[in-house]
C-alpha cells in the first residue's frame, strides 16, 4: 500500500491508541495522562478518552496510586499470542531442550526487531546461574553476541541505514563504537559460521551462537548457547561450537532452508 493509501485509510483513533501504548517500556513502566498528551502532542481530553477505551479493554490499567496507567495484561496476551503463531518458535523448543540436556547450558532463540534482538524461546539449565534474560527480553542488536550473528548477512550500505549515526551506543567495553567497527565484526562472524565470545555483554558470561535461515537464505534467527563462565573451556570449544551449529542448522532444514545465505 501507498503512503498516500495509507493516510487515505487510517483511523487516526486507532493510531493514537497504539501509539499511547507504545510509550510504555522497561524504561517507563509507568505515565500519566499529561504526561502522555505532551509526549504525542494531543490534547489532555482526547488522551483521557482513549484511555478510558484501553482500560475498559484491558490494554493499560491504572497504577497502585489511581493516576498512573501502566500496560495491562492483554497485551501481554497479544504478546504471548505473537510467540505462538509463530511457528518458529514451535519448531525450536525440542531442538533448544535437546541441546541443553547434551551439553547442560541454557539454550536460547532471539529474533530482530529493528535495531533490538527480542527473545522468542528459552530453555534454562538447572544450573543455580539465574539470568535476567527471559521471553520478550529486548537488547540492542549492535551490541550482543546474538545480534550479530542476526546482522551477519547485512551489507555495509544496510547497516548504515539501520545506524545513521557517527557513534553507535555504548553498552560495555566491547561494544563496537562506529557501523565500520561493527561490519569489520560481521565479516569476520560471516566467514566463521558462527560467534563464539567470552564477556562480551555481559561480565562473566559467554556465548556462542550460529544463525538460523529461511527457505529464502535470510537470517530468520539467532539460536545461541548461554556459558556461565568467563571463559569457554579449550577442552570442549569444539563439541560446543558443533552443537550449537548442528542445531542452528537443523532448525533452519525445518524451515525448508536449502540454498545459501542472502546479503541484506
Amino acid at each position: 500500500m501507498s503512503s498516500r493509501d495509507a493516510e487515505k485509510y487510517s483511523v487516526p483513533g486507532l493510531e493514537r491508541g497504539l501509539r499511547i501504548l507504545s510509550e510504555f517500556s522497561r524504561d517507563t513502566p509507568t505515565l500519566t495522562a499529561p504526561e502522555l498528551a505532551r509526549r504525542l502532542d494531543v490534547p489532555r481530553t482526547t488522551i483521557f478518552r482513549l484511555l478510558v477505551t484501553l482500560e475498559s479493554l484491558g490494554f493499560v490499567e491504572r497504577a497502585r496510586n489511581g493516576r498512573d496507567y501502566q500496560l495491562g495484561t492483554a497485551v501481554l496476551k497479544l504478546g504471548f499470542e505473537y510467540l505462538a503463531s509463530l511457528s518458529l518458535t514451535e519448531l525450536s523448543r525440542p531442538i533448544l531442550e535437546r541441546l541443553r540436556d547434551e551439553l547442560g547450558y541454557s539454550a536460547n532463540l532471539v529474533i530482530r526487531d529493528g535495531r533490538d534482538i527480542v527473545y522468542v524461546q528459552k530453555v534454562a539449565s538447572s544450573s543455580p546461574f539465574a539470568s535476567s534474560v527471559h521471553v520478550g527480553t529486548r537488547l540492542p542488536a549492535h551490541a550482543t553476541v546474538l545480534g550479530r550473528v542476526l546482522l551477519s548477512r547485512h551489507s555495509f550500505p544496510a547497516l548504515l541505514a539501520l545506524y545513521p549515526e557517527e557513534r553507535l551506543q555504548s553498552h560495555g567495553p566491547n561494544t563496537p563504537a562506529t557501523v565500520n567497527e561493527l561490519y569489520q565484526l560481521l565479516l569476520a562472524d560471516r566467514e566463521r559460521g558462527y560467534v563464539i565470545e567470552e564477556g562480551f555483554f555481559e561480565n562473566n558470561i559467554s556465548t556462542i551462537a550460529a544463525p538460523v535461515f529461511d527457505e529464502d537464505g535470510n537470517v530468520a534467527a539467532a539460536l545461541g548457547l548461554t556459558i556461565p563462565n568467563l571463559q569457554v573451556p579449550d577442552a570442549s570449544q569444539t563439541r560446543l561450537i558443533a552443537s550449537v551449529c548442528s542445531a542452528a542448522q537443523e532448525l533452519s532444514r525445518c524451515l525448508n532452508y536449502r540454498g545459501e545465505p542472502q546479503v541484506a
